[in-house]
Order: C-alpha cells, then sequence, then structure tokens
C-alpha cells in the first residue's frame, strides 16, 4: 500500500504546471532548499486530497464540487498575483552564477511564503480530489478503512516529496551555470506563463459560470 502510494503522490506531481515552474525558478535564482520546501507545500496538499480520497470523505467532496468555481477563481487571481510578483521581483546577481550557489538560502520567512503559495494553489485546485478519488477507485484500492488510507496517503506524501526534491536538484545544479541576465530572462519568461495559466484558469471560471 505505501508502495503503491508512493507511485500516484510522484505520478500525479511529475507533470509541469503552475508549481513546477514555479520551483524551477526558485531552484534556478536561490538554490535547492527554497525550490524543495515550495515543493512541500504542494506534497502537503496532495497528502490532504488524498486522504480525502482514500478514506471516501463523500461530504467533503460534495463541499468541494459545489466551490470549485469559486476555488477555480481563487486560483485564477493567485496566479495572476505570482505572476506580477514575479515580474516585480527581478534582481540580477553581480556575479555570474552567483544567485545560483546551493549556500544561498532565503530567509526562514521566505521559505514560508514559497510553502503557502504552493500549498494554496493545489488546494484551490478541485481536480486534484477528483484525480485521487478517480485513481484510488479505478486501481480498486480500499476506501474507508483509516489504517490503510494512512499508510497510502503517507506514501502519496514521499512520493509526491521525491518528485519535487528530484526537480529542486536539477534546478539547483543547472542554476551554477546560469549568469545574472540569463535569471532575469527566467523571471519574466516564469512571470509571463504563470499570467498565462491565471488567464487560462480565469477563462475557464467564466466559461463554466
Amino acid at each position: 500500500m505505501l508502495l503503491k502510494g508512493m507511485l500516484i503522490g510522484f505520478s500525479i506531481a511529475a507533470p509541469v504546471g503552475p508549481i513546477g515552474l514555479l520551483c524551477l525558478r526558485r531552484g534556478l535564482a536561490h538554490g535547492f532548499w527554497p525550490a524543495f520546501t515550495a515543493g512541500l507545500g504542494a506534497a502537503t496538499a496532495d497528502a490532504m486530497y488524498g486522504l480525502v480520497g482514500a478514506l471516501g470523505l463523500g461530504a467533503v467532496t460534495v463541499i468541494l464540487t459545489a466551490q470549485a468555481d469559486w476555488l477555480r477563481l481563487l486560483g485564477g487571481l493567485f496566479l495572476l498575483w505570482l505572476g506580477w510578483r514575479t515580474w516585480c521581483s527581478v534582481r540580477a546577481p553581480d556575479a555570474p552564477g552567483a544567485a545560483g550557489s546551493s549556500v544561498r538560502v532565503e530567509a526562514g520567512a521566505a521559505h514560508w511564503r514559497g510553502y503557502l503559495s504552493t500549498f494554496a494553489l493545489t488546494a484551490t485546485n478541485p481536480m486534484t480530489i477528483f484525480s485521487f478519488a478517480a485513481i484510488f477507485a479505478g486501481l480498486g484500492l480500499v476506501q474507508g478503512q483509516p489504517g490503510d488510507a494512512v499508510v497510502l496517503v503517507a506514501g502519496v506524501f514521499l512520493g509526491s516529496t521525491m518528485w519535487w526534491s528530484l526537480l529542486a536538484g536539477i534546478a539547483a545544479r543547472g542554476a551554477r551555470y546560469l549568469t545574472g541576465a540569463h535569471l532575469v530572462a527566467i523571471n519574466r519568461v516564469s512571470a509571463v506563463v504563470l499570467a498565462g495559466f491565471g488567464v487560462w484558469a480565469l477563462m475557464n471560471w467564466v466559461i463554466s459560470t
């Protein structure tokens, strides 16, 4: 059950979207740990929704389904805000590769901001819980048994964490070859892409309402 959960968590986390983009940017600009802690926010939200799916909590699912449009709106607005913040926070280092050093670790408050940002983005995506519920049902995994659910969700968290650790490591290693101009360009592109995800989410909200 633990291994199944790890495979599910890794598979759901792996597709690169706005959260993956955020983690990559933080890894390229600040090193491994800022990117990894941001990924932990997504892993925590995955585990939270995975627990709901594993236990088959129908009432919670009904509430989330009823609020799906509002969650989509909040997620879209949050992505637009992140895009604007990323655009405004461009800072080029004085020396090539300086920002990519693994010893550059942000303050604790910045780590928490990254963690909470990715947690909020994942939590406001109503498709997350539907994905877990569909996977658990399709694989015939037992629902409603607390012991099995805890082991399964622990696996989901570990699998998701493994992916974010891998992505953060790749970004931190790649940062060694970047100059200040590269980082400025990456920030600009990241800001535009994040805002694009936000616009897409808002368009879906308009269509669904």
